[in-house]
């Protein structure tokens, strides 16, 4: 079938960018299909990392000579890469942190507990990672706020109604997921937004699962807060952004005290840095912030319209020859997906079946996928889980669902 990815997006080039693809596993090619929990890294990364701790390794802003200055550079050139990707009106809305992790408890602890109060809410969904679930629970119990869940049906779409419905006058955040890691929902973010924002809400959108995807437009979506985790869209692991509106950063306190976040100390008073560095203590993740520009650089590149067109041929056809395996349920069938299918397979455990997966090189996500609830919600206690990436070809594809034949064969 002809598509318009095939049309335009090379997938064979782009494999030469990643080194890890090419090697066996158990004596076969690696088919790498659990991108949603850790995409691999192009060339381009690796080499902008190496350079910085071959050529140019030194603490950043606090030296005058070369070696610092060069650091300093390429961190803060990372900074506007990742600007640029976001659509950010300015780098100073760029906080550089380990991951949206990080990002998520950041806001919760500088911007809501300030002011929250008993008797707020929080508003989140039932398709919520663990690290968009626990950071506003521990809120609610610091405040002693409310947290509410907007539920999903039967295919793992947000009810958007009952979204709206839970909005009140007291809801004082809404975070809710731009794409679902465990079910691989596209959320209608710029609606749910407006909807928050009308009922008085900042809203936070958790886009770890959206920027390998989906071009992350913050500008478009029209949040207030948005978090990104580096590993997962082919950046270093510890490395990550949260963006969020100036106004709202300028207002904020530090996360964390200590180096690079000060312009003075003294014992009576300490004054803090201009955004983003007051958000920023200590010696930061130096090598995994220019990696992570480079990141984004690489998706930049290659387009993010493209690597849709392409995710989406092989999320076609992966749902298309899957329902055709015997004793298989698709876990997560909304109508906007991205190239995330989770699944579960009559008479044999998720662990089994990427136990026997493995030994063909195939390598999936088994598990809750730190998503709990969704488990929950469908009466399982857990999915295997091929997640798609931009290297990711057809016959890849055609390799899983061979791999699943060879798993039932064992249970036969």
């Amino acid at each position: 079938m002809k598509t318009a990815a095939a049309a335009g997006y090379d997938v064979q080039r782009v494999r030469t960018d990643f080194p890890a693809l090419h090697q066996q596993v158990h004596g076969h090619p690696l088919v790498y299909l659990d991108n949603a929990a850790t995409a691999q890294k192009p060339r381009a990364v690796l080499d902008a990392m190496a350079r910085f701790y071959e050529r140019d390794c030194a603490n950043i802003h606090r030296g005058v000579h070369a070696l610092s200055q060069r650091a300093t550079e390429s961190y803060e050139a990372a900074r506007r890469a990742l600007a640029a990707l976001l659509h950010a009106a300015d780098p100073r809305e760029i906080v550089f942190v380990r991951g949206a992790t990080e990002a998520v408890n950041l806001v919760a602890q500088s911007y809501a507990r300030p002011r929250l109060r008993p008797g707020d809410e929080v508003l989140i969904t039932w398709m919520e990672h663990h690290s968009n679930i626990v950071p506003w629970q521990m809120l609610c119990e610091q405040t002693g706020a409310t947290l509410r869940v907007a539920p999903i049906d039967d295919a793992g779409a947000l009810i958007v109604p009952e979204f709206q419905r839970l909005l009140s006058t007291r809801t004082r955040i809404a975070a809710f997921a731009h794409v679902s890691n465990a079910l691989g929902t596209i959320n209608p973010v710029r609606a749910l937004v407006d909807q928050a924002h009308a009922a008085g809400a900042k809203v936070l959108v958790d886009g770890a699962q959206a920027a390998p995807h989906l071009r992350p437009d913050v500008a478009a979506l029209g949040c207030d807060f948005y978090c990104v985790s580096g590993h997962k869209m082919y950046g270093p692991t510890g490395s990550g952004v949260l963006w969020a509106r100036a106004e709202l950063l300028e207002a904020m306190p530090p996360y964390q005290g200590g180096g690079d976040m000060i312009r003075s100390v003294r014992f009576e008073k300490t004054t803090y840095n201009d955004l983003p560095f007051k958000f920023e203590a200590g010696t930061p993740n130096i090598a995994g912030g220019i990696g992570l520009g480079a990141a984004a650089e690489y998706l930049l590149r290659l387009g993010h319209e493209a690597i849709t067109a392409h995710e989406q041929s092989l999320l076609a056809r992966a749902t298309a020859a899957l329902q055709q395996v015997p004793g298989l349920r698709l876990i997560g069938t909304a109508p906007h997906k991205a190239a995330v299918i989770s699944f579960t397979l009559d008479g044999v455990h998720p662990h089994d079946a990427g136990t026997i997966l493995d030994q063909e090189g195939i390598a999936v996500r088994t598990g809750h996928h730190c998503a709990q609830p969704v488990m929950e919600r469908f009466g399982v206690p857990a999915t295997v889980r091929a997640s798609f990436g931009l290297y990711n070809t057809p016959e890849e594809v055609d390799a899983l669902v061979a791999g699943l034949h060879k798993v039932l064969e064992v249970f036969a």
